[in-house]
């Protein structure tokens, strides 16, 4: 499934459940299997540099246009989808992506959140995620984020310090050293903001209400950039990665006319074709969009995400049989990709193959939970099966995934009732209520 919406919530300590209390409805995470691929591809090198692991700490795009990155929690590293659009190289990229991971690394998280819960339960899933998004976005998402005293609360709360900024500017040069990758990047990075300081706050980026930036700030990263040599040889994979990555972001996030109009200037013939097929497809222009994504397959045969996307395009015009074939072959290729295996557990919902829809999806949910669209189609699946008290402990978990606490109360507790006690599937579903009730108490 492409380019589906996707909104965190989980349970964590009351300040912070208090700091989270207005929704998250506008903001949420832009999930696709070949985005989150080609990000993964830019990040290992950065991430096994800072001693993270680049399988645990996901790197994920907010569906937001302004210009950001932030931590809330060490498995994750969240980017606007509108600061990709505005970087110019893979090393840009992978300097923002260096100076996240020195937040991490460096343990600027724990120190403010050392009573954060465990991001792998159910109920664990990201109110962090609404917290620092609504700092992000400052009120700029449609349907609004509550401003006043809460924001005030959020910004002082994930603000970073002069001292960190320095601290994780000067480690993250020295992962994409050791990673291979020109530390220029974090200069270029840097340079966009530049000027911006003596802008009014309300006016300013998002990233400098939480990334202090001054010129003394500019002039300490040129000292660290010279000091640690430049690598002129750009790595052919990382250029490769990050012009699929925002040729497809662009492809989705601007008018199909605009990216119409500048097919030619991606180097990849392969890439110039998916942005062509995503283009015609947001204009209903079917055949076109076939068209175009079978010439990129047929460059790239073994590339899971082009069958994926094929997959998408057949979904989405309600060729179900064709799009479960396009989904099957992808996931013969990316066997554990937890997002392949969500659209293909869609299509197979489509042509009524209940339980073997069951049984991707449940595979899909074991690898990665934080997808609300598979939730969806999972719950669907266990009703049609059946299995209603599993049917509403997964609806229970998507609702809180979208900040609906309420409605994810009313389903654990349905969910609580059919379920046997002590069971694995319980406990989930206890989690839910734990976060519903600690939620309602700070309303």
């Amino acid at each position: 499934m492409m380019f589906h919406l996707f909104c965190r919530a989980t349970s964590i300590p009351a300040f912070l459940i208090w700091l989270m209390a207005a929704p998250l409805q506008a903001q949420g995470l832009l999930r696709d299997a070949d985005l989150e691929y080609g990000l993964k591809q830019l990040a290992a090198p950065v991430l096994s540099a800072a001693g993270l692991s680049p399988a645990r700490v996901k790197i994920l795009v907010v569906n937001e246009s302004s210009l950001n990155a932030f931590v809330v929690s060490n498995d994750a590293i969240y980017i606007h989808y509108g600061l990709i659009n505005r970087l110019e190289t893979a090393g840009m990229l992978q300097a923002v992506i260096a100076h996240e991971a020195a937040h991490i690394a460096n343990g600027h998280l724990t120190r403010r959140m050392t009573n954060l819960a465990s991001t792998r339960t159910a109920s664990g899933l990201g109110l962090a995620l609404a917290a620092a998004a609504a700092v992000a976005g400052a009120g700029s998402a449609a349907g609004g984020i509550a401003i006043g005293t809460q924001s005030s609360a959020q910004a002082r709360f994930f603000k970073h310090t002069r001292a960190e900024e320095a601290s994780a500017d000067q480690s993250g040069i020295r992962f994409m050293k050791s990673g291979g990758i020109d530390p220029k990047g974090m200069l270029d990075v840097l340079s966009i903001f530049r000027g911006q300081e003596v802008l009014a706050e309300t006016r300013q980026d998002p990233y400098l209400r939480s990334h202090p930036f001054s010129r003394d700030r500019l002039r300490a990263v040129e000292g660290f950039v010279s000091a640690y040599g430049n690598i002129t040889a750009e790595n052919p994979n990382h250029a490769y990665w990050f012009e699929r990555i925002k040729g497809k972001l662009s492809a989705y996030t601007r008018a199909p006319k605009w990216t119409l109009g500048r097919l030619e200037q991606s180097p990849y013939a392969d890439v110039r074709l998916l942005r062509e097929a995503v283009a015609e497809h947001r204009q209903s222009r079917t055949k076109q969009a076939l068209r175009a994504i079978d010439a990129a397959i047929a460059l790239r045969p073994d590339d899971p995400f082009l069958h994926d996307q094929r997959g998408q395009i057949l979904m989405e015009t309600r060729n179900f049989q064709a799009a479960a074939a396009a989904y099957g072959r992808a996931v013969q290729l990316a066997p554990n990709d937890a997002l392949v295996l969500s659209g293909y557990g869609q299509a197979l919902l489509a042509i009524n193959d209940i339980n073997k829809a069951r049984q991707v999806l449940e595979k899909s949910r074991s690898i990665d939970f934080r997808d609300g669209s598979m939730l969806r189609d999972l719950s669907i699946a266990y009703a049609k099966s059946n299995q209603t008290g599993m049917a509403s402990l997964v609806t229970a978990e998507r609702y809180a995934l979208s900040g609906r606490m309420e409605d994810a109360e009313i389903h654990a507790k349905r969910a609580s009732g059919l379920l046997d006690t002590g069971t694995t599937s319980w406990q989930r579903a206890q989690d839910v209520l734990i976060a519903a009730e600690r939620a309602e108490k700070r309303r």
